[in-house]
C-alpha cells in the first residue's frame, strides 16, 4: 500500500524561490543532456577561481575514474565569505540556535570573514598550513563553522569528530587522520547536560605519539 501525499506551497512563498518548477525541470534536463556544459555554466556564474579549468568533466566508470574542473584552482573560504562581503557583508551568513530554546545569535558576513580570518592567522602562526590535518572536536556552535572555513582558508584539511564521541574514540581518530592541531571547546551543552570537550582532549592526546 502506498500514499501519495501533496503539500501546495503559499503563493507568496513560490513568489520567493530563485528558481520556479519549469525552470528546475528545464535546468535538470539541460544537467543530463550536457552535463559539461552545464555544470562548467554554474561554475563560471556562481564561483571565483584563482585559476580556471582546462577541463569540465574527465571519467572512466572501468578504472574507475572521476574527476571535475580538471586544473582549476579555488578557495572555499573565499568563495563562502570574501565574494560576498561588499554585495552583502552586513547582511545575516549563520542564525545559530542553541540547546535552550529561545537562544540565538546572527552573524553577518562581515563577522564571519572576519573571526574566519583570525583563526586562520591563529593556525598559521602554529605552522599549520596547506596539506596539513586539523581535527575539530566541537559543539554545535557557530565557531565550529569557523574553524572549517579558517582551515580552508589556509588548505588545510579539516577532520570533523562528533562532540559524543570518547576520549579513545576521538584518539583513533586523529591517529587515523595524522592531525598536526586539534580545535575544540572547554565543553558544550547537548541535551541539558555539560559536555567536557576539553578534558576528553587532553585525555585523547595523552595517548597520542609526539
Amino acid at each position: 500500500m502506498s500514499e501519495e501525499k501533496v503539500y501546495p506551497v503559499p503563493p507568496t512563498f513560490a513568489e520567493r524561490a530563485h528558481v520556479n518548477a519549469g525552470q528546475y525541470r528545464d535546468m535538470y534536463r539541460r544537467s543530463v543532456e550536457d552535463p559539461e556544459g552545464f555544470w562548467a555554466e554554474q561554475a563560471e556564474r556562481y564561483l571565483h577561481w584563482e585559476r580556471r579549468w582546462e577541463r569540465v568533466l574527465e571519467w572512466d566508470f572501468h578504472e574507475p575514474k572521476i574527476r571535475w574542473f580538471e586544473g582549476g584552482v579555488l578557495n572555499a573560504s573565499y568563495n563562502c565569505l570574501d565574494r560576498h562581503l561588499e554585495s552583502r557583508g552586513d547582511q545575516t551568513a549563520i542564525i545559530w540556535e542553541g540547546d535552550e530554546p529561545g537562544v540565538t545569535r546572527s552573524i553577518s558576513y562581515r563577522e564571519l570573514h572576519s573571526q574566519v580570518c583570525r583563526l586562520a592567522n591563529v593556525l598559521k602562526e602554529h605552522r599549520i598550513g596547506k596539506g596539513d590535518r586539523v581535527a575539530i572536536y566541537m559543539p554545535m556552535i557557530p565557531e565550529a563553522a569557523v574553524a572549517m572555513l579558517a582551515c580552508a582558508r589556509i588548505g588545510a584539511i579539516h577532520s570533523v569528530v562528533f562532540g559524543g564521541f570518547s576520549p579513545e574514540a576521538l584518539k583513533d581518530r586523529i591517529l587515523d587522520a595524522d592531525c598536526k592541531a586539534v580545535i575544540t571547546a572547554d565543553g558544550g551543552n547537548r541535551g541539558g547536560r555539560l559536555i567536557r570537550l576539553k578534558d576528553n582532549v587532553d585525555q585523547a592526546l595523552a595517548q597520542c605519539p609526539g
